[in-house]
C-alpha cells in the first residue's frame, strides 16, 4: 500500500527511526561529486547533510523506494541514473539502505522539489567532510566513498560461448544473442559480493550492479541489439583481443572474462583481474 511505511519504529538498539518497513536513499556519485540534500531545519535531523530518502513502503524494493524519494525530493527521472550497489546499514529490526549510483545521462540536475530541503546539489567529494552532516550517513560515508568506481565486467564473448559444447561454432550470431540475452537478465538483477571476484574492492556493500562490457568480433560483430548504461556491446574492427585491451584501458580494474591465455596476460599487465567462463556461466545460469 502507497505510504504504508510512513511511522516510527524503534529498534534492537532501542533508537527510535522514521519508516515502518526500513528507509532507503540514493546516493548519486561521479568522480569527482555526490548529489547530498540539506534537509530543512523542521525535518528529523534538521540542517544536516545527506542523501535524499524516506520511509520505504511495505511493497517495494529498496532501489524502488530510493528512487521515488530522489524524485519527490530532488527531482532526479529514475531513467536519469543507473544503480551501481547497495549499502545496508542495519540496526536490527530496522535498516536504512543507501542505494548507489551514477549518471546515465551527460548532465543530472537535481532540485530541491520538497519543503524537506533547503536545497540539493552537486557537492565534491573532497569537501563532502567539512558539512555537518547527518550522523546516519556520517557514519557510512567513508564506506560509500570507496566503493566508487562501481564494478566492471568485460565479457570475452567468443571464448565464453566457445566454452560451451553446445556448437557454438555453426551459429556465432545466434550463440552472441543468446549470451547477450543472459547478460541482460544479469544487469538486470546483479549479485551478491561474495560473488565478485574483487571482493577487496566491495566491501562494505550489500548488492553488486556491475557495468558490463560485451565484445563481439568476426560474425557476432553484426548483433543488433539496443545499448544501455548497464550493458553495451563492442564490436571489433579486427581482433577481438585487441578491442578487450581498449576497454581495460579505460577501465584497469576491470574484471575480464576469458580463457585466452595471451589475452589473460595483456589485460593482466593493465592491471585488470582474469577469471574464467566457468565462473561467470554458473552466475548467470543460477
Amino acid at each position: 500500500m502507497i505510504g504504508d511505511g510512513d511511522g516510527w519504529v524503534t529498534c534492537a538498539r532501542g533508537h527510535r527511526h522514521w519508516g515502518r518497513y526500513g528507509a532507503a536513499g540514493l546516493l548519486i556519485r561521479t568522480e569527482g561529486a555526490v548529489v547530498l540534500q540539506h534537509r530543512a531545519p523542521w525535518s528529523h535531523h534538521g540542517g544536516t547533510w545527506g542523501v535524499p530518502g524516506g520511509a520505504r513502503d511495505s511493497h517495494e524494493t529498496v532501489a524502488a523506494a530510493a528512487l521515488r524519494e530522489a524524485a519527490e525530493e530532488a527531482g532526479i527521472d529514475a531513467d536519469s541514473v543507473r544503480i551501481t550497489g547497495v549499502h545496508t546499514d542495519d540496526h536490527g529490526g530496522w535498516s536504512y539502505a543507501t542505494v548507489l549510483a551514477e549518471p546515465s545521462r551527460q548532465v543530472v540536475t537535481p532540485a530541491s522539489t520538497s519543503a524537506e530541503s533547503v536545497e540539493v546539489g552537486w557537492q565534491p567529494v573532497e569537501t563532502v567532510d567539512q558539512l555537518p552532516l547527518h550522523p546516519g550517513f556520517a557514519l557510512t560515508w567513508a564506506t560509500l566513498r570507496a566503493a566508487y568506481p562501481p564494478p566492471e565486467l568485460v565479457v570475452d564473448a567468443a571464448n565464453v560461448v566457445g566454452s560451451r559444447p553446445d556448437g557454438w561454432w555453426h551459429q556465432r550470431l545466434s550463440a552472441a544473442q543468446r549470451l547477450h540475452g543472459q547478460l541482460a537478465v544479469f544487469a538486470e538483477s546483479g549479485l551478491e559480493p561474495g560473488s565478485w571476484p574483487q571482493p577487496i574492492r566491495v566491501v562494505g556493500l550489500s548488492w553488486l550492479y556491475p557495468r558490463t562490457t560485451m565484445v563481439v568480433e568476426g560474425e557476432a560483430s553484426r548483433l543488433s541489439v539496443p545499448q544501455s548504461p548497464s550493458l553495451r556491446v563492442v564490436a571489433a574492427d579486427g581482433s577481438g583481443d585487441d578491442a578487450i585491451v581498449d576497454v581495460v584501458r579505460e577501465h584497469p580494474h576491470a574484471v575480464v572474462v576469458t580463457a585466452d591465455r595471451e589475452l589473460r596476460q595483456r589485460v593482466g599487465a593493465l592491471g585488470a583481474d582474469v577469471i574464467g567462463p566457468r565462473w561467470f556461466l554458473n552466475l548467470i545460469t543460477d
